[in-house]
């Protein structure tokens, strides 16, 4: 048996279980384990404020972990590149890395899935790089982040490949409107019926990934459930979180990008929340280099094991894990119990 979507055959992928992008912090060895194990594993835009202040390129970060996935597995992934307007490296990762696929054989065969997000739509598709690698015989398909119904309309209106439909509940960065996954999937799924969903925010079980298929999603993409695996870089400190956390353990502060899901936890607590998009804005021209640096720090303090008075990313969906486990067999429940509950939803036809 198995489950088999639109988007497992648009990816070529065993399963309809998606890695979540989650930069700034490095996910190669959890990418290589996701497709691994029949899932679509996906390298983040990866740059954490120590790489900045060293002089690495997040470009070239980028091209290493590349290679390092191919290097351990001939499975497909893909890649996530932020097209925000605080990210000073966006045109430079849609012009180079398109190129660097298209010059290594190997990667231009396994890298299907380029994911943007947290900024245009028309970043990615108007690079006259990424044109020419789909024009190459390329089958990459470009995906972009859709918090809310009239972002994935622009989405649509941009020619993307397909859409990740991320609702509020979903760990990092949300959008202003707060709507759940459950009520924006619908609203998304009867305004574009044939566009392919990957559906996001608040996932972590069987029972959801089945309620996603059956609402009309591809697949499901994960964050913190992954966040929350052996293979995981994260520290170990920032992975036992998960467990004893209950649903209503995180809240929503402002973040680097807007509205961002953290784990309730001294830094958040002390963060308030922006109202709109023009607060955001107001309050980003009033932030000083220092001020910017301090933010990167305080993810990447929480990365490397300060749970305290770092910042905390991950969603609510942490009210439904119970352990940490090896991604193989997380990948397996959640399937053979997807399955599970389709078949029994099946069984009320009558």
């Amino acid at each position: 048996m198995g489950l088999e979507t639109n988007i497992t055959k648009m990816l070529g992928i065993k399963h309809p279980i998606v890695a979540a992008p989650m930069g700034p912090f490095y996910t190669t060895e959890l990418t290589i384990a996701v497709s691994e194990a029949g899932g679509l594993g996906v390298l983040s835009h990866s740059a954490l404020v120590s790489d900045y202040m060293s002089g690495r390129n997040p470009v070239d970060i980028m091209k290493e972990n590349m290679l390092k996935v191919i290097e351990h597995t001939d499975k497909p992934f893909g890649f996530n590149v932020r097209t925000s307007r605080r990210e000073t490296y966006a045109q430079q990762f849609v012009k180079d890395i398109p190129q660097f696929i298209m010059e290594n054989q190997r990667l231009k065969e396994q890298c299907v899935y380029a994911i943007t997000s947290a900024g245009s739509s028309k970043t990615l598709p108007q690079s006259k790089s990424f044109q020419k690698l789909k024009e190459s015989g390329s089958n990459i398909k470009h995906f972009h982040v859709a918090p809310a119904l009239w972002l994935a309309d622009k989405c649509v209106a941009s020619n993307v490949d397909g859409l990740v439909v991320t609702g509020g509940e979903g760990g990092g960065h949300q959008s202003y409107e707060k709507v759940s996954t459950l009520v924006l999937l619908q609203q998304v799924m009867e305004k574009h019926p044939e566009m392919p969903v990957i559906a996001c925010g608040g996932f972590a079980t069987g029972e959801g990934l089945a309620a996603a298929l059956s609402m009309g999603a591809g697949a499901i993409a994960m964050g913190s459930r992954f966040i929350a695996s052996k293979e995981s870089e994260f520290h170990e400190t920032y992975k036992n979180v998960v467990p004893p956390s209950k649903a209503q353990d995180t809240v929503l502060v402002t973040g680097a990008l807007g509205p961002i899901r953290l784990w309730r936890n001294e830094y958040s607590l002390h963060h308030g929340l922006v109202a709109d998009k023009e607060a955001k804005m107001a309050e980003e021209a009033a932030m000083s280099q220092e001020d910017i640096i301090a933010e990167g720090k305080a993810y990447e303090a929480a990365y490397t094991g300060d749970t305290n008075s770092g910042a905390v990313l991950l969603g609510q969906s942490i009210g439904l894990i119970n352990s940490i486990e090896n991604i193989k067999n997380i990948i397996e429940d959640i399937v053979q119990n997807a399955e599970k509950r389709l078949k029994n939803a099946y069984n009320l036809i009558k």
